[in-house]
């Protein structure tokens, strides 16, 4: 053992090797809860579902949004959707201005990109063509542990 080791290790009693003959690596053997081997990884996604720019979009949104909402609820419930809601236009924060909604952000915890992407072209707002099919994006994430202002 180097000498740097020697001074600040210490062998547990029992698992010293005597002086005289080397220290040999021991393989120790254990075994992995079969729960750990079934869980599938998950990954975290962003989508991007700007909606359709002709005049009817916005009706149509308006007229199938509460299915939306409880589709969304429901992946939310199964842990997938982690959190969504409504992009707005820049003006949309203007005081007192009307908030108007222009597409979907969604950040989702799945085991695939293709899940994500399953999930979101059955969404009504896919199927009734509230989103713009051509400009849907999903893309993987790393988000940063960032330290909390509270």
């Amino acid at each position: 053992m180097p000498t740097f080791l020697r001074q600040s290790f210490r062998f547990p009693r029992g698992l010293r090797p005597n002086s005289s003959e080397r220290a040999r690596p021991r393989l120790i053997a254990c075994s992995m809860s079969s729960q750990a081997e079934n869980v599938p990884l998950r990954h975290k996604f962003v989508v991007y579902a700007p909606d359709m720019s002709d005049d009817g979009a916005f009706q149509r949104r308006l007229s199938v949004r509460q299915a939306h909402l409880d589709n969304a609820a429901e992946q939310a419930k199964q842990g997938i959707v982690k959190l969504g809601g409504a992009m707005l236009t820049p003006q949309s924060i203007a005081p007192n201005a009307e908030k108007k909604m222009v597409g979907s952000l969604f950040i989702c915890e799945a085991d695939s990109l293709e899940t994500v992407r399953s999930l979101m072209e059955s969404d009504i707002y896919f199927t009734s063509g509230v989103w713009d099919k051509e400009k849907l994006v999903i893309l993987p994430i790393a988000l940063a542990n960032l330290p909390s202002s509270e």
